[in-house]
């Protein structure tokens, strides 16, 4: 995702204040090329996975595989991570 400060981008940076009302919509030749939306409550890092074609494979995949095979209950899966855990080793005692 390509981050433009709002400063470099002046003759649009008026039409963005009011990006809570409307989203902005670039033309190029009499076409719509891109549109500009608010993003409440959204830090870039979402936004940017949110539209990653990798990342958004990964998780229909993984919806396939949990449709297809089932999910483990959060129950489980705590109790399986617990069971696994190494335990901490025993301090020597002189004798």
């Amino acid at each position: 995702m390509k981050r433009i400060p709002l400063e470099s981008v002046s003759p649009l940076a008026a039409h963005l204040k009011n990006l809570a009302r409307e989203p902005v919509v670039l033309i190029s030749n009499g076409r719509a090329v891109a549109a500009v939306v608010a993003l409440p409550n959204t830090d870039a890092e979402s936004a940017s996975l949110a539209t990653n074609p990798l990342f958004l494979a990964l998780i229909e995949r993984s919806r396939r595989r949990v449709r297809r095979a089932g999910a483990m209950a959060s129950d489980e899966v705590r109790k399986r991570l617990a069971a696994s855990k190494p335990r901490p080793a025993r301090k020597s005692t002189p004798r």
